[in-house]
C-alpha cells in the first residue's frame, strides 16, 4: 500500500475558490482542509467517493459555497491537502455537475 502525501499551499483570498476547483478536479485527493493564518481549521470535507465514483461530487456544492465565503473574508489561507498516491494524477470533470471557474 503506498503512503499517503500531504501537500500545503499558501494563496491569496481571491485564488482560494480557484485553487480549490483545481485540486478537486485532479481527482486524487483524499481529504482538504482550509486554514487560516494561525493554522486553525476553517472547513475541512472528504473527497473518497468509493463506489459512488466521481459523479458524487454534487456533495460538494455547500463546501464550494463555504470556500467562496471563506475567500471573501481572507487576505491569506493554507491549503492542506491529503492525496492519494495511487490514483492517477490526470484531470477529471465530474460528471453531472460543472466546477465553474
Amino acid at each position: 500500500m503506498a503512503k499517503t502525501i500531504f501537500e500545503e499551499f499558501i494563496v491569496t483570498g481571491e485564488d482560494l475558490l480557484k485553487e480549490v476547483k483545481k485540486l478537486i478536479r485532479k481527482g486524487n485527493i483524499r481529504r482538504l482542509m482550509i486554514k487560516n493564518n494561525r493554522g486553525e481549521i476553517l472547513v475541512e470535507t472528504s473527497l473518497t467517493f468509493g463506489a459512488a465514483g466521481i459523479g458524487g461530487l454534487i456533495v460538494l456544492a455547500p463546501f464550494l459555497s463555504a470556500v467562496a465565503f471563506i475567500a471573501l473574508m481572507m487576505t491569506e489561507a493554507k491549503i492542506v491537502v491529503e492525496r492519494d498516491p495511487s490514483v492517477d494524477d490526470k484531470e477529471v470533470e465530474p460528471e453531472g455537475i460543472e466546477v465553474m471557474d
